[in-house]
């Protein structure tokens, strides 16, 4: 027997939702805010394409999140296209090819909608929104600064004030079990312990690294002390250059950015697949969802880059509920002209109505126009 009843037209896939009014013109006037902060420092917007020819999009840094990509064939070229699941990629893409001989530092923003083929426990949305912020050419820590003290004060725009950011840099224990000589079953399991923050199988695991990978891993926590357990550490050179390198970007963002409080994981390795140096996730104190996340990454052939992507959703859960806009309904043959450019939001009457009040009501509105004046709605 066969189920003749058809599907409810407003179901979606798992993962996917429509966003409705207000809360989708709280997000667009936030994502505004957030675009001017960016274009007021000097980042270029730019608008890269929904989808790409698969080669192109997944190539480079794109390669990292191929796991992620919705993949269709184009009818006309009949070649493999694949749907964005991040757009840093594609701005690294467009410094590389298009804007290869712009002057450098190339300072480049971005919003747009990701599709992910699958979300993830604590985030299931498959549709993500972000924008975002990408500085190329310049390999310095005052880039990686300038990078977190635009988005902060982007944040600010609307109504976080109250940061932290969790800085990284998953070369250096990479380097370190790269270089320690523990090999096999062995560096699988360490590198499991570290990731679970787990002392007694580091110990177990460690080899001659275990004290001192403990010590990190304890040492999590503010910067000043992470900082300081960094530098007492019997690190190789190259470890010592990545341990280095951490502490003068935390230097660079307390000049600029004074305000962040700062925090340091040294044995944290995950980063995205395409960040090679300093890494950074921003929170706001009382939530758990990033708010944005950014690092350092090879662009094109080797040019430097760094950047900050805000997640806006995430953003707009953490931030303080913005007031809607007054809306106020204006009959028919009344001039609404003047409030729009008060600020107000209007609805006009496309008829004569009897009651102008109840009708205002009934469109969700707190104020009338009755007579050329304004006024507030009181209800029963």
């Amino acid at each position: 027997m066969t189920n003749d009843t058809p599907p409810n037209p407003a179901l979606l896939p798992a993962g996917l939702s429509d966003l409705l009014p207000p809360e989708a013109e709280t997000e667009a006037a936030a994502i505004g805010a957030v675009m001017r902060v960016f274009t007021l420092h000097g980042y270029q917007r730019v608008k890269p394409p929904l989808l790409e020819f698969e080669d192109s999009l997944l190539s480079a840094t794109g390669a990292a999140m191929a796991d992620q990509v919705f993949r269709l064939m184009d009818p006309d070229t009949h070649r493999m296209m694949a749907i964005r699941a991040d757009m840093t990629p594609q701005i690294a893409r467009i410094a590389a090819t298009r804007l290869s001989h712009s002057p450098r530092p190339l300072r480049l923003s971005y919003n747009g909608q990701c599709l992910r083929v699958r979300g993830t426990h604590l985030d299931p949305d498959r549709q993500v929104a972000q924008a975002g912020v990408e500085m190329i050419g310049p390999d310095l820590p005052q880039a990686d600064a300038e990078i977190l003290a635009v988005g902060a004060e982007a944040l600010a725009s609307v109504g976080l004030t109250r940061l932290s950011v969790d800085l990284t840099m998953p070369p250096l224990i990479s380097t370190l079990l790269e270089e320690s000589g523990i090999l096999g079953d062995h560096r699988t399991r360490l590198a499991f312990a570290l990731d679970r923050k787990d002392a007694a199988s580091v110990a177990e695991h460690g080899g001659v690294l275990a004290q001192a990978l403990i010590d990190l891993l304890l040492a999590a926590g503010p910067a000043e002390r992470a900082l300081a357990a960094l530098a007492a550490a019997p690190l190789t050179p190259k470890a010592r250059s990545f341990a280095e390198r951490l502490a003068a970007t935390v230097e660079a963002i307390r000049v600029q950015a004074p305000g962040l409080k700062l925090t340091v994981d040294p044995v944290e390795f995950r980063g995205l697949k395409y960040h090679t140096g300093v890494c950074f996730t921003v929170y706001a104190p009382g939530h758990n969802e990033e708010l944005g996340r950014g690092g350092r990454y090879i662009c094109g052939d080797g040019e430097a880059a760094t950047g900050l992507t805000l997640y806006p959703d995430a953003v707009l859960r953490a931030a303080p509920r913005q007031q809607a806009l007054s809306r106020v309904y204006v009959p028919f043959g009344e001039d609404g002209a003047i409030l729009r450019a008060q600020g107000h939001v209007t609805v006009s009457g496309l008829d004569k109505v009897a009651d102008p009040r109840g009708e205002a009501e009934r469109l969700a509105c707190g104020h009338v126009v009755i007579g050329g004046t304004l006024h507030a709605l009181v209800s029963e």
